[in-house]
């Protein structure tokens, strides 16, 4: 059996299909937050195809999107923060938080997580989705990734449960959950 070559535009070329599958994933979160936004693009489409409210946050706003309306009037932001203190966000104040590709950008991984914990309603999910270590990535860019068991270490140390992370799209992408838990009675 010979072994599949992953061409050099693979992670363009699967972008929609990745931007689908997140939209199907958290299509009931009412609130949504994206860190590490880059040009809003998920933003943009989960907004119009889900009609949620996304704010998607990003240290560098250098390609935001003019636009913070969808084609129908669905209202979305952007915002040039760091995402180590999300001070608009009050506490428990979203449904879902989703980062993709930009897990391996930030400075402080472990602080960023505390602080998506927090914002986070009890039940709310957390989605990741990143290259992995090894991965056509890192030929492509030389960057330092993540191996699944790191950022399942790093979400449960961060206070989530039920994390679950497996590499998907011909290996080449990490797929990282957790939940944070739900209000308990004692």
């Amino acid at each position: 059996m010979s072994k599949q070559v992953v061409k050099d535009d693979f992670y363009d070329k699967i972008k929609p299909r990745l931007h689908r599958r997140i939209g199907l994933e958290l299509r009931l979160a009412g609130q949504l937050l994206d860190l590490g936004c880059g040009a809003c693009n998920l933003v943009q489409y989960l907004a119009e195809t889900y009609h949620q409210k996304v704010v998607g946050v990003d240290i560098s706003d250098q390609t935001f999107p003019k636009a913070r309306h969808t084609s129908d009037g669905q209202r979305y932001r952007c915002i040039r923060k760091n995402a180590t203190h999300l001070s608009f966000v009050r506490d428990a104040g979203m449904d879902a938080v989703v980062s993709m590709w930009a897990l391996h950008e930030m400075e402080n991984p472990r602080d960023i997580l505390r602080e998506t914990h927090r914002v986070l309603r009890p039940g709310g999910e957390i989605l990741v989705v990143d290259f992995p270590k090894n991965s056509l990535a890192q030929r492509l860019w030389n960057e330092d990734y993540y191996k699944p068991g790191e950022v399942k270490a790093l979400l449960q140390e961060a206070g989530f449960e039920n994390v679950q992370v497996h590499l998907i799209e011909r290996k080449q992408v990490m797929w990282a959950r957790g939940w944070k838990p739900a209000n308990r009675e004692i």
